[in-house]
């Protein structure tokens, strides 16, 4: 599912967009490097993602959070009416909204993710869409 959810084959123009795996243990870099190898000669191409020890994480800057849902107005706002204190960022329902709105299907119940009228409607649809 990684593979299928990024484009691995382009090279990052700078290291903060690049895609990366982050290993916690020998064995999940001996997972990860074999899945790589995999992948690359299933393509026949270049697999540019990094395999890199886990370290220290930070969250990306205010601006960077939860973007294909920052940019639907009308769903953002609803979203923002749930979550007065701003604690959406961290929310797994805003999550996978902006899973929806970048193209991702989701099978589950979009009645659960706290959204009604307008922007339901317009999830809804984009969901439909991207089947």
């Amino acid at each position: 599912m990684f593979w299928d959810d990024h484009m691995p084959t382009y090279e990052p123009f700078s290291r903060q967009y690049r895609s990366a795996i982050f290993v916690a243990s020998r064995e999940e870099r001996a997972i990860a490097e074999a899945s790589l190898l995999a992948r690359q000669s299933e393509l026949g191409k270049r697999i540019w993602t990094a395999i890199e020890p886990a370290g220290t994480f930070w969250s990306a800057e205010d601006y960077h959070q939860k973007y294909s849902l920052r940019g639907e107005a009308e769903v953002m706002a609803a979203v923002a009416a749930r979550y007065p204190e701003g604690d959406w960022v961290d929310s797994t329902a805003a999550a996978r909204l902006n899973a929806i709105l970048g193209g991702h299907h989701w099978d589950g119940d979009l009645e659960t993710l706290g959204l009604d009228g307008a922007a339901l409607k317009r999830v809804r649809k984009l969901n439909d869409g991207a089947r």
